[in-house]
């Protein structure tokens, strides 16, 4: 008990806390993403719409990836630090052991299935028959830097739960510089196309994951041993039952990505956009969304090692005002993202193209306006998810967790789509939203009534 009281998580000041933990989490995920946004920019300027197009074709192969990483690092961190909390060290050392083995095995597998089937992924995930070479070009050589990406984002979050989120922040800034400074070598000077934008990719990935992996021997509240690495069923269990929301997540925004490459490519042919310009504005309008995402994300994962000791601890108090803070801070982000979008599309999409092609341009603005519309709620749900995960209720996270993309989002732009066509597309965008926040207000609101009719708050 003495420790507990000693542990900062349980007696430092909360907004504190969380910019020390959110900060360094987001900067990590935003450097990772910046991975494909520098790739598509430096493309645009150098082969043009059908460049970026094939880019983004690619792209949910890297978020079923993150899905994959999250999955066992996010459900190893929250469940380190439930058991820091409750006091079971052998049973953290144990979870760090198996995450390890774990992001050795989805590492090999993706190298494996991806060379195995990656022209029909490819035009699965929507590419036409214009893109599919680039892509196939692209793809091909970013699948053996994935590995390395899958250890970044896993560690990510282990390294936070031991107290050491500045690590994994210079990790992928020292990968984000290799990429920014190669990209334009290898793409202009030595004219490689996507193929030098993925090597230079793939070469920053592959430092990242080295130095965080160097941070194994280092960890300073877990022990590691190489016993641990031997994959046990109760414990593989444990980690991935609080990973799967996290990896839901990122699994639904990697089907939303596919169901809009496919309705961009199949409506964007009957407008005068044509499919390759629908498929290039809808992927830099997400690769721009995935920074503000990032946001989202680290705010949660920032508060779940404070919530899971606190709530391990048994100091409820603490965990609800947790809980307000992260949702302040979340909203405020939602609002300025919001203005962000609707106020300066035009500029955003130029940072892409070369020369403002006009068509480009106006489908951009268009699409930015419109899928972005109700943004400025976006954030309560993602710490509302949060929250359930880090308290040990994955259920609940799940369920807000996959509202927007899977049960809202893709429904509603399949049927609307097949009305309106694009218009009906990015409008079911800001619909899911409205409808995720009200989803996410109503099971918190009830947890939190569960909890002051327990006295939990006494």
């Amino acid at each position: 008990m003495e420790e507990i009281k000693q542990n900062p998580l349980a007696t430092e000041s909360i907004p504190k806390l969380l910019l020390k933990f959110s900060i360094p989490t987001t900067l990590t995920l935003m450097v990772n993403y910046l991975y494909n946004i520098v790739d598509q920019i430096f493309v645009g300027q150098g082969v043009g719409i059908t460049g970026i197009a094939a880019t983004n074709i690619s792209f949910p192969l890297t978020i079923i990836c993150t899905a994959l990483a999250l999955l066992i690092g996010d459900g190893c961190a929250a469940r380190i630090s439930l058991y820091l909390g409750e006091g079971e060290q052998q049973k953290a050392n144990k979870c760090l052991g198996n995450a390890i083995c774990l992001c050795v095995l989805c590492g090999v597998l993706i190298v494996l299935l991806g060379n195995l089937f990656l022209k029909p992924l490819l035009i699965f995930f929507g590419a036409t028959e214009t893109i599919l070479p680039s892509s196939l070009d692209y793809t091909g050589i970013i699948l053996f830097g994935l590995p390395f990406m899958i250890f970044n984002v896993a560690f990510t979050a282990i390294i936070r739960s031991d107290g050491n989120p500045q690590y994994t922040m210079r990790a992928m800034m020292i990968g984000a510089a290799i990429n920014i400074i190669l990209d334009p070598i290898f793409i202009f000077y030595f004219h490689m196309g996507v193929k030098g934008a993925a090597i230079a990719t793939i070469l920053g990935q592959i430092i990242s994951g080295i130095i965080c992996i160097c941070y194994i021997p280092h960890f300073q509240n877990i022990t590691f041993q190489k016993n641990d690495l031997i994959l046990e069923a109760k414990v593989t269990g444990s980690i991935l039952s609080l990973g799967v929301p996290s990896f839901i997540t990122q699994i639904a925004t990697a089907c939303t990505q596919i169901v809009m490459n496919n309705m961009m490519r199949h409506y964007g042919a009957f407008t005068v956009y044509g499919s390759d310009i629908a498929l290039s504005c809808y992927g830099t309008m997400m690769k721009v969304y995935q920074i503000a995402h990032a946001m989202f994300v680290g705010v949660s994962s920032g508060i779940q090692p404070i919530n899971g000791f606190n709530y391990g601890a048994k100091l409820y108090k603490r965990v609800k005002q947790t809980y307000y803070t992260a949702i302040i801070v979340a909203l405020s982000i939602s609002v300025i993202w919001w203005i962000v979008y609707q106020i300066f599309p035009a500029q955003i999409a130029k940072l892409f193209v070369k020369n403002g092609e006009e068509l480009y341009i106006s489908f951009a603005v268009h699409c930015y306006r419109f899928y972005m519309m109700a943004f400025f709620v976006y954030g309560l749900p993602t710490a509302t998810a949060s929250f359930f995960q880090a308290i040990g209720k994955p259920i609940k996270s799940l369920a807000i967790s996959v509202s927007r993309q899977l049960l809202f989002l893709i429904p509603i732009a399949t049927i609307f789509s097949s009305k309106y066509g694009l218009d009906g597309a990015l409008l079911s965008a800001p619909i899911a939203d409205i409808l995720a926040f009200l989803l996410a207000v109503i099971l918190i609101t009830y947890e939190l009534h569960i909890w002051k009719k327990k006295g939990l708050f006494n």
